[in-house]
């Protein structure tokens, strides 16, 4: 009886711990109040807040940002078409995303494919700057994903991923 009481707990627990958005686990408190092709605008401020950016875009349609760091691991691109309902939502912080960095790519361009980076630190000696993101390798491993910039350039030479520091 123990077990099956324990079971049971277990599995309530996990069920509330991640509940459930479309299938999937909630990622982020907000988005799971997001309706694609019926939010509007104004739900989606009133969901994610202010965002730190917002791309215009060549059709009249916005993409509106919202990094989740320094300390966390998502950060959301919110499309909403030119009247101003939400189209799609992506997470950008994703192995599949850091794949399409690529060398030669400018400042802006990384920016608007993953986001505002955790930091950015320069390194006058070696004429770099690097940007990094924290993000989840797995479900639970935290990795930061780094581009560095040649400082002149202000483009990408290269790309790297590191642990965090134990301490």
């Amino acid at each position: 009886m123990k077990r099956f009481l324990a079971g049971v707990s277990g599995f309530l627990c996990s069920i509330l711990m991640f509940g459930c958005n479309q299938g999937r686990p909630i990622e982020d408190f907000g988005i799971e109040k997001l309706n694609k092709g019926v939010s509007t605008e104004a739900e989606v401020r009133q969901a994610m807040g202010e965002p730190s950016m917002i791309w215009d875009e060549r059709d009249g349609a916005r993409t509106f940002e919202y990094p989740r760091g320094p300390e966390g691991h998502r950060t959301w691109m919110v499309e909403l078409d030119a009247k101003g309902v939400l189209r799609d939502y992506r997470q950008t912080l994703t192995e599949e995303n850091f794949a399409r960095v690529k060398v030669g790519m400018t400042r802006d361009e990384v920016r608007r494919l993953l986001g505002k980076p955790r930091s950015s630190v320069t390194f006058s000696l070696k004429n770099e700057e690097v940007w990094d993101w924290r993000y989840l390798s797995g479900p639970a491993t935290e990795r930061f994903f780094n581009v560095h910039f040649d400082r002149d350039s202000g483009r990408v030479t290269q790309t790297s991923q590191t642990d965090p520091v134990k301490g």
